[in-house]
């Protein structure tokens, strides 16, 4: 694998990346602020949690599809570091397929957080680096035909990127948690 592969693999699933960072970007914003487990719980525990909000997954979603539609803008000028054609691409189906399937897969780590007891916002090492980009590959090799080569490569490359940009996040006051 070169490494013109390894960005093709980071700008394919750079949309899912930022579904998985919006929630938290666009908590000053009071649309549909409800959680998503509707504060129901499950064996006295919440199912989710009141963090996991229809505003983080519509406004992740919205993120990927408005990313996927830029990719899609600028393909003609870097076509050769592009994994998919985005000019014969559906960019709404692609966005949703990635920003869901991150926030699918934050969501089903949360739950397994819950029952663990482990509180929101602290850390499940590896689930909380991997969640979400195996949602995406998940939800978006339907799709998308990829490689073992190329899932093995994007759950390497952004489990080793997540904490570097959690801790971005914590120093400039976005996040609450170093990781």
């Amino acid at each position: 694998m070169e490494y013109i592969d390894l960005i093709r693999i980071f700008w394919f699933f750079l949309p899912a990346g930022f579904a998985n960072m919006v929630p938290v970007l666009f908590k000053w914003i009071n649309f549909f602020n409800h959680p998503i487990d509707f504060n129901r719980q499950l064996n006295k525990k919440p199912i989710f949690g009141k963090n996991k909000t229809f505003r983080g997954l519509f406004f992740g979603i919205l993120i990927a599809v408005l990313i996927v539609f830029c990719q899609k803008l600028l393909y003609p000028y870097i076509i050769n570091i592009s994994l998919v054609d985005y000019s014969s691409i559906n960019f709404v189906l692609l966005g949703f397929l990635l920003g869901f399937g991150a926030l699918s897969g934050d969501l089903i780590k949360s739950f397994f957080k819950r029952r663990l007891n482990v509180n929101p916002g602290k850390s499940l090492v590896p689930f909380d680096q991997l969640d979400w980009i195996i949602g995406a590959i998940i939800f978006v090799i339907f799709y998308v035909k990829l490689t073992w080569a190329q899932i093995i490569i994007a759950l390497i490359m952004f489990g080793l990127l997540h904490p570097f940009v959690n801790i971005i996040g914590y120093l400039i006051r976005i996040k609450k948690n170093k990781f």
